[in-house]
């Protein structure tokens, strides 16, 4: 039997379910290796070991699969924001755990892609859910800080998402130009962030 019978069989083995879900798996490593502008329908195809027809025929076309990585994806950053947890307490240093841990959801490389991926195909609407899920851990999570408003913490958690986004995109070749060390994009975006809540914490 040759190699390619036997691919061809251990393929049609796949559930549709489980063969969804290694195209879209191969979608994701094309999408945060070089962007989206290689998501083709040839390169899916070859990335997941199938044909083009197979691709096809579970998604209708490439913009099917873009359109189901989309909702994978925003469905795992909505899963970590969800899965947050903080210890017992209040104050600036209790809020800036909770940011710590929104910086680990949103700068990972994969949310990075997807919200530029969103913003430039004027699809940003669809990150709803992440909204939502952001909302929830500050409501349930994150407590207030005494004397600050919930409109100044709303912007705080706006400026967490913001700069996390950007080091997860820019952070580590904009520090390597500059001729920095690994991870000060981070360290600084964290800096500029807790100052800030810092003095809205005492009134300024």
């Amino acid at each position: 039997m040759s190699i390619e019978h036997s691919q061809c069989r251990t393929r049609h083995r796949r559930s549709p379910e489980a063969s969804r879900d290694n195209i879209l798996a191969a979608a994701e490593t094309i999408l945060l290796a070089s962007g989206p502008q290689d998501l083709k329908l040839v390169e899916v195809a070859k990335g997941a070991g199938v044909a083009n027809a197979t691709v096809l025929h579970h998604f209708g076309s490439i913009d099917g699969v873009q359109t189901a990585l989309m909702e994978r994806m925003i469905r795992q950053l909505v899963d970590d924001v969800l899965a947050i947890t903080t210890g017992e307490g209040r104050g600036a240093a209790f809020a800036g755990e909770g940011m710590r841990a929104l910086f680990d959801a949103f700068e990972s490389k994969g949310a990075a892609r997807l919200a530029a991926w969103l913003a430039l195909t004027g699809q940003a609407s669809r990150m709803t859910g992440v909204q939502e899920a952001v909302q929830e851990v500050i409501d349930a999570r994150i407590s207030q800080i005494d004397g600050v408003s919930a409109e100044v913490m709303g912007d705080f958690i706006l400026g967490c998402v913001t700069y996390a986004l950007g080091v997860g995109l820019f952070g580590s070749p904009l520090g390597e130009l500059l001729g920095k060390p690994p991870g000060r994009a981070r360290e600084v975006a964290l800096g500029i962030l807790q100052a800030r809540l810092a003095a809205a914490a005492l009134g300024a």
